[in-house]
């Protein structure tokens, strides 16, 4: 008897300690990377276990507290004035009116569910607040250069080819030159996937599984903190040249510069380990990505992937990340290597 342990970590909002998941599956085709195990996991509905107002009556300038607890969501809000929140969590709201708030939680294949709750408020009439009161735009913000600053931390993005947050027109997917097949993923059913031996993602596969990643940027450098499986980039965006002969590495050699308010980073020296979009390559891939935050809550994702000894040319992958305003850092995450437990299972 085989058996196999799989932990699933659904809201990345605490310290996790799990086995490494399986790549999540591009919408509408079958991922190369992702185990069976673990795609279902991913279609699990979302749940609203809990949404409540304590206490429910104040008195004008009296603070309430709102707490929620949510399963398995791919995004949760509270309107009016309160914005985008975490999984489960405690917000104080101090309404000078009649409040009634709402929860949205969004889920797989387009699930949303609402709950509210009304915070009265003595001697006040209700208030006619909407879900975009309190939330005037925010502008870009800018560091002391005038470059926009692209620090934050930014949730996951996933998309069928040609949608927002896919891969982008059908010219675009990749297409093998001739007797390189040897470079397509085939995975057989008990495969656990490409990310079971927690090995670093290179870009940008690294964007390709449900875990937030973080932006720091400075003066000459930004910094890219990717929670699984804890890897990390810090690229220098002066320009410059790459090494002449750079030692092959997992997330490879990038070096950026500013067009205007894109930040543009050029990435060699890979070593040949990594898969990218169901696909190996060798140490010749040259990949090129653009940043550009084109309002304060969403930064836009382009990466081209080169490798002349695999593709035809080359193809292009196009993301748009949300801004989570209610992290402040991504998680811990510490990986363990999936294994075959059957000897512990074997009957003497």
């Amino acid at each position: 008897m085989i058996a196999k342990i799989s932990i699933v970590v659904i809201a990345a909002t605490a310290s996790v300690m799990a086995q490494a998941p399986g790549a999540p599956p591009r919408a509408g085709t079958p991922p190369a990377g992702g185990s069976p195990a673990y795609q279902r996991a991913r279609m699990l509905p979302a749940r609203i276990m809990e949404f409540k107002a304590e206490p429910e009556s104040v008195q004008p300038g009296q603070a309430a507290k709102l707490s929620w607890s949510t399963e398995n969501p791919s995004g949760v809000s509270i309107t009016p004035d309160v914005g985008r929140v975490t999984p489960r969590g405690v917000q104080q709201v101090t309404p000078a009116a009649t409040t009634t708030y709402t929860l949205t939680v969004q889920g797989p294949n387009d699930q949303t569910l609402t709950r509210t709750v009304t915070v009265n408020v003595a001697g006040a009439p209700a208030s006619a607040a909407t879900a975009g009161a309190g939330s005037a735009r925010k502008e870009v913000p800018r560091t002391a250069d005038g470059k926009p600053d692209l620090s934050g931390v930014y949730d996951f993005s996933l998309g069928a080819p040609g949608a927002r947050g896919g891969r982008g027109p059908a010219a675009d997917l990749p297409a093998l030159k001739p007797g390189a097949d040897k470079f397509r993923v085939v995975r057989g059913p008990d495969d656990a996937g490409q990310t079971a031996d927690c090995m670093p993602l290179a870009p940008p596969q690294a964007f390709n599984v449900p875990y937030q990643f973080q932006i720091v940027q400075s003066a000459h450098h930004v910094a890219i903190l990717h929670g699984y499986p804890g890897t990390f980039r810090i690229i220098p965006t002066d320009g410059g040249p790459h090494p002449a002969d750079p030692d092959p590495t997992w997330m490879g050699d990038s070096i950026g510069h500013w067009e205007q308010d894109t930040l543009v980073v050029d990435t060699v020296g890979f070593n040949d380990k990594t898969e990218i979009g169901g696909y190996r390559h060798t140490a010749a891939l040259h990949v090129i990505e653009r940043y550009h935050r084109t309002d304060y809550n969403s930064l836009e994702y382009e990466a081209t992937v080169e490798d002349p000894n695999v593709f035809v040319k080359p193809w292009t992958v196009r993301r748009r990340f949300a801004l989570r305003p209610d992290l402040a850092k991504v998680d811990e995450f510490v990986c363990e290597h999936n294994e075959d437990y059957s000897k512990f299972f074997e009957k003497k």
